[in-house]
């Protein structure tokens, strides 16, 4: 399959329930940061985006990270019983949330909504937040809403087609492969999407379009579709032209390039296919007819996730954190930097351990779901490499210690080049600080390596809604 060597240091004697002590200090943390946050959020300056010497900030671009914020609260509940962050996360989600349900702009409907309703109605489901009728109701269509909502965002292909995301009609971004949960979501809750004349649009099917099309085009397989085509190489952004639906070429906006990868992109891809490989197992046969059938829809998405999680595995230095992108261009100045652990402050280029957050999810789920396809070996490999990248961003250098940071798991980057981010004085790349997404990423981490080592309901996204 032309697979990469393993970069990542995988133990494989490292158990879940060996984290126990650093995820409870985790967790003890985090409730430090999110009431300094809650407390110094000023709503009108929108919502907090990146820290900038260790406060949050805010950072228009699109709106994309609130919903972050309060479902770190609702996470925060779930994995703790403190009760003061459920009361949090609800209240908040009641009075700030509504405007991204009916967003039509953006593609980021999974990050936003999922992690607030979802979240509030799977611990419903769950029998840890109420049993209110009506609040299950609201949270219901709040998530049906969404979906046709985010389904609605669609530019078709000669076959199938995609999510466009906030450039336009013409632009596919793989992050968009996790608002693929939102679609999933309401189709769960029965929903659908009506367009013209009362066509009833499925929403299982937009999303499985999606995905199909983020296999496609964003995900590369070492099949010499350019000269820098390699097993599991990611775009961020797929173009094409809309007019006759052809594509044209690769892209990137965070990233170094579009023939390079950019780890958060190639993150995104790994954790996406995982969990959606997770839900398929809970839809009738029936249902995925029409687009395939089950047995072709899972080796396409099982062939996205293995490639991209081995790229993740072959480009993360041996700790399990990534350097932003695999083409960025003082990477040289670091020699071999797979083969030693990260090194945030180096003076060429920065990390992002924001892509280690959403990767390490995306693997450890992934092995988890080969295991239990009878793939033992295979499935502990990936689940290994996840939990060992966990260790590393739950401990220094990467776990923010200092309560006056408002950071939970620092030397996250959001976008170098645009220079958005800050550099500390004396330091000639960004490093130190945290991320809406970072935080929350490695909040659903940690809950779902507390739940494999302490029992409880296997944590996905889709527990307990909507069956």
């Amino acid at each position: 399959s032309g697979r990469h060597h393993s970069m990542i240091a995988i133990d494989y004697e490292l158990t879940p329930s060996a984290l126990d002590p650093a995820i409870a200090r985790f967790w003890e943390l985090s409730a430090v940061k999110i009431h300094s946050i809650d407390n110094s959020w000023n709503p009108q300056s929108g919502a907090p985006v990146f820290t900038a010497e260790g406060s949050y900030t805010a950072r228009g671009w699109t709106e994309w990270t609130q919903g972050f914020q309060f479902g770190s609260a609702l996470l925060h509940y779930d994995a703790t019983g403190e009760e003061e962050f459920l009361v949090m996360g609800r209240q908040r989600t009641l009075q700030y949330m509504a405007p991204h349900l009916s967003h039509t702009g953006v593609h980021d409907h999974g990050f936003n909504n999922v992690s607030t309703y979802g979240n509030l109605l799977r611990l419903m489901g769950e029998g840890r937040a109420g049993a209110d009728a009506w609040q299950k109701n609201f949270c219901e269509l709040a998530l049906k809403i969404s979906g046709a909502v985010q389904a609605s965002r669609w530019t078709s292909l000669p076959s199938g087609g995609f999510i466009y995301s906030f450039n336009g009609p013409h632009s596919l971004f793989i992050d968009t492969i996790r608002s693929c949960r939102s679609l999933m979501l309401a189709y769960r809750l029965g929903h659908v999407l009506q367009g013209e004349n009362d066509l009833r649009i499925s929403l299982l099917e937009r999303a499985l379009e999606h995905m199909l099309s983020t296999a496609a085009y964003s995900v590369y397989y070492g099949e010499g579709r350019d000269r820098w085509d390699a097993w599991g190489r990611a775009a961020h952004e797929s173009i094409f032209n809309i007019n006759d639906g052809q594509y044209r070429c690769p892209g990137s906006q965070q990233g170094y390039s579009g023939r390079s990868t950019w780890t958060r992109g190639l993150a995104w891809a790994v954790l996406g296919f995982a969990e959606e490989l997770e839900f398929l197992i809970e839809v009738a046969d029936g249902d995925l007819e029409r687009r395939g059938g089950r047995e072709e829809l899972e080796k396409v998405f099982l062939r996205a996730a293995r490639a991209t999680s081995d790229h993740y595995i072959s480009l993360a230095a041996s700790d399990g954190i990534p350097y932003w992108d695999s083409g960025a261009p003082g990477l040289y100045h670091l020699g071999d930097y797979g083969a030693r652990p990260s090194d945030p402050t180096n003076a060429w280029e920065p990390v992002d351990s924001s892509a280690a957050c959403i990767a390490a999810q995306g693997l450890m789920r992934l092995g988890d779901y080969l295991m239990q396809q009878g793939s033992e070996e295979e499935g502990r490999n990936y689940f290994q490499a996840g939990l060992s990248t966990a260790r590393s961003l739950f401990a220094e250098p990467y776990l923010s210690t200092d309560e006056n940071h408002q950071g939970l798991i620092l030397h996250s980057l959001y976008h170098h080049p645009n220079a958005w981010d800050y550099i500390p004085a004396g330091r000639s790349v960004p490093c130190g600080e945290s991320s809406m997404w970072g935080d929350y990423h490695a909040r659903e981490l940690a809950l779902y390596i507390q739940r494999l080592s302490k029992g409880g309901p296997y944590y996905t996204f889709y527990h307990t809604i909507g069956i």
